[in-house]
């Protein structure tokens, strides 16, 4: 990998991260349109690292809090009460189920899920499911002619049913093409929270599976295609572009509708299928050398 890959993927890898759109897909069609060997899996899971460091900071005081409460939850019991503390537990049950399936199928999601026809497929599948899920958000939010104003959840109603179901939301990003804030964000959207709420949880959440499979894939850096140089760079430029987005897609959900990722996710899972079924692109492109 020379270091104009690293800076192009590790500048992909911050744009798409926190967006519904999939970063581990558009690095692994970056590569494939760029005719590059595709980064492969431990290159995704390290510089996600980055983008999480942004996570870290960002919500710095809210996590400073989670974690300082828990710990004071173990030995006082008058504290597992408090809301932080409960917050503290549910980032550990929702990280479960991409913990348990992550290792399960860590052959499949480094080999057959890489496939751009599954990705193509991903892409217009959970498209489709956020764009279900932000008009039902959107129909609560507004009301209508016949309907009331129904007031959504917040993070405080949250609870184990709900935290292991956002869990089960994220391991589905796994595959490629998923988009782990995508899947998070349209399960808590489905269950009636909030879109701030759902953001918010669906970022913390992320934390500790990011860093967690960003250490296990460490010592695959310096193998093959990917080599450490490039990836600590990638890291670190995906770590600033990654902030930026992060602080503008807060605010951006707080008045906005999904549906233009909902319908850049279609479009570019369609394209992928005309070109591969025209044979401009192949499936497994850059994968024989990745």
């Amino acid at each position: 990998m020379s270091w104009f890959e690293s800076f192009v993927l590790g500048l992909v890898q911050g744009l798409t991260e926190f967006l519904p759109i999939s970063s581990s897909a558009h690095l692994r069609l970056t590569a494939a349109f760029a005719g590059w060997h595709d980064p492969g899996a431990a290159f995704t899971a390290i510089t996600q690292i980055g983008t999480e460091a942004a996570v870290l900071i960002y919500f710095r005081k809210d996590i400073a809090r989670i974690v300082s409460a828990w710990f004071r939850s173990l030995t006082d019991k008058a504290m597992r009460r408090d809301h932080d503390a409960q917050m503290g537990w549910l980032v550990i049950i929702g990280s479960l189920p991409i913990g348990v399936l992550g290792l399960a199928f860590k052959d499949q999601i480094e080999g057959p899920f890489r496939d751009l026809r599954l990705i193509a497929t991903t892409l217009i599948v959970l498209g489709i499911v956020l764009g279900v899920a932000d008009r039902l958000a959107a129909r609560d939010e507004t009301g209508g002619k016949h309907r009331a104003i129904k007031e959504r959840k917040s993070l405080r109603e949250l609870g184990v049913k709900d935290g292991l179901i956002f869990g089960f939301c994220q391991a589905m990003a796994l595959i490629p093409g998923v988009s782990r804030s995508g899947a998070t964000i349209s399960g808590g959207l489905l269950m009636g929270y909030t879109r701030e709420a759902a953001a918010r949880y669906s970022f913390l959440l992320a934390i500790p599976a990011v860093l967690a499979s960003g250490a296990f894939e460490l010592k695959d850096a310096g193998e093959g295609h990917v080599s450490w140089g490039p990836t600590i760079f990638a890291t670190v430029i995906a770590f600033a572009v990654g902030y930026a987005v992060i602080a503008w897609f807060m605010k951006f959900i707080t008045t906005k509708s999904f549906m233009p990722f909902v319908i850049y996710r279609v479009l570019l899972g369609i394209l992928l299928f005309v070109l591969i079924g025209a044979g401009v692109l192949s499936p497994h492109a850059g994968e024989s050398a990745g």
